[in-house]
């Protein structure tokens, strides 16, 4: 794994923004040589150790993995999304339409190694949630196309549920009827190859977005947010990329 730490001490001269654009454009040769490549900010780490070590973890193979054969999944609330995503998405949560879950019956706790920590031992356990946004509608060979995006996609904090993006999306096609969906993927953690994997294909390349960062706090926001304060500062992704999965349907009768 190739991992390019950036310190918010040093972020904003010329060298360290140099740095980062020289790193960017190094990733796609890495990740060709099968090579992982991250960049980490000091606030992620410092902010939410526990979710970027639960990620960097489960990029060397190493995680507590659950087949998705073995959950279900079902429609859940905003609010039992937003707790999962607060706890478990290095972005944490934001606005959704339709969110949905996979469960791990208690019946398959015993999958789950010792000293595994399972808030009730009588309830079923909620590993993995997908969010979605309202329809966008397009016209398309002169008929209505319905447009969606995935917005947010999490695994259980140090845990991975093989099979269950696909799972997820599987259930949400059943029950909303998309003719596409879309999604973002950070560069900076991926090259969207595991979407590609499940049908997504790369569409096009949105250039780096600018955050405000409050140093104490290490909460970013964005620049129409913004307020201004000594332990503030600017900063700057590298971008993402657009992946679409368009649905293929079958013909009436099937």
């Amino acid at each position: 794994m190739h991992l390019k730490l950036i310190e918010l001490q040093l972020w904003g001269s010329e060298k360290s923004i140099e740095e980062l654009k020289l790193f960017a454009a190094a990733q796609d040769k890495l990740r060709l040589c099968g090579i992982n490549s991250i960049i980490l900010w000091e606030d992620q780490w410092k902010g939410k150790s526990d979710i970027v070590k639960s990620r960097l973890m489960a990029l060397l193979g190493i995680s507590i993995r659950i087949p998705a054969r073995l959950t279900y999944s079902v429609r859940i609330n905003k609010e039992i999304a937003g707790q999962f995503l607060g706890k478990n998405h290095l972005q944490g949560t934001v606005q959704s339409k339709y969110q949905f879950g996979l469960y791990l019956p208690v019946k398959y706790f015993r999958i789950l190694p010792t000293g595994f920590q399972v808030t009730n031992v009588n309830e079923d356990l909620l590993v993995a949630v997908a969010t979605f946004s309202h329809v966008r509608i397009f016209i398309k060979q002169e008929k209505p196309f319905r447009s969606f995006e995935l917005i947010r996609f999490s695994n259980l904090i140090n845990t991975t549920v093989v099979g269950g993006m696909d799972k997820l999306l599987s259930a949400f096609t059943k029950e909303i009827h998309p003719d596409d969906i879309m999604t973002y993927i950070d560069k900076e953690w991926s090259d969207g190859i595991s979407y590609a994997k499940l049908g997504f294909e790369r569409i096009s390349e949105k250039p780096p977005i600018t955050f405000w960062l409050d140093t104490e706090k290490y909460v970013r926001f964005s620049d129409r947010k913004h307020t201004t304060g000594k332990n503030t500062i600017q900063i700057c992704n590298v971008g993402s990329l657009k992946f679409v999965k368009t649905i293929i349907k079958k013909p009436s009768g099937f």
